[in-house]
């Protein structure tokens, strides 16, 4: 069932997102060379506790999973595209680098992802990157009063598709509010102009991920959670929680 949030619980998401922005902000301050994933775990759980909040990550266990998530944020690296657990890995330079992260605040979820190079990026992942973000924009951009979820999968798949760069379905967008991944799907490829009639008071998480090969599959790691290009190329992932509104949509997890 999608449920509809009221105002004063959109306020509450966005203070779980503010937290979820300070998150990734110290996380991509501390991410340099010699870094382990291990040590930038240990970076997201300081702010969280300082915030006193709680992570809607450690402990999860969704059906693919033969295991519970041992970490508060998701490190993915290079060909690596989503749920990475933080190990003992140290960064590189060059190293292409997606963060994961949520917070929980009184009851009330957010979650963001972002990408980014340890040093400058090479053309190719300052491409990929950019039209990752490109297509998160136009994601949110498409979720007006009106518009259908469909509208939003098609804007991602457009822009990833005209850059040549591999979508996998799978794993997209979702509702947010008192769990992380609520009702309903947000798909990063579709048809405009079907799915659910988006309305005031939905809250959804946009996140598109590509591929760089332009292969469209994945394979799982032996951890059971990390999930890699199947061609080895690199990925990257890009993710905010927003509202939707009479207006414009609301950004929850921007930074203030």
């Amino acid at each position: 069932m999608v449920e509809i949030k009221t105002p004063g619980e959109i306020g509450a998401i966005r203070a779980a997102g503010r937290i979820v922005a300070e998150i990734l902000a110290a996380v991509r301050a501390a991410a340099v060379p010699g870094t382990r994933l291990a040590d930038l775990d240990e970076v997201a759980r300081s702010v969280l506790a300082a915030a006193g909040a709680t992570s809607p990550f450690l402990g999860y266990q969704p059906r693919f999973a033969p295991v519970p998530y041992p970490a508060v944020i998701c490190t993915s690296v290079n060909d690596g595209a989503l749920h990475g657990i933080p190990g003992r890995y140290r960064l590189a330079e060059g190293d292409l680098l997606s963060i994961d992260s949520g917070a929980v605040l009184d009851g009330w979820t957010a979650d963001a992802a972002t990408s980014f190079t340890i040093g400058p990026p090479s053309h190719a992942d300052a491409r990929l990157i950019a039209t990752t973000d490109a297509a998160l924009r136009a994601g949110i951009a498409a979720a007006v009063p009106g518009a259908r979820i469909g509208d939003i999968s098609a804007a991602i798949g457009a822009a990833g598709r005209a850059a040549g760069y591999g979508i996998c379905a799978d794993f997209g967008g979702h509702g947010v509010g008192r769990l992380m991944h609520e009702a309903p799907s947000v798909p990063n490829e579709g048809r405009a102009g079907r799915g659910l009639r988006l309305g005031p008071g939905l809250v959804i998480a946009i996140e598109p991920w590509f591929l760089a090969g332009g292969e469209d599959s994945y394979r799982i790691d032996a951890d059971g959670w990390t999930l890699r290009s199947a061609d080895g190329s690199r990925a990257a992932h890009a993710e905010h929680t927003i509202a939707i509104t009479g207006g414009s949509p609301v950004i929850l997890t921007a930074a203030d």
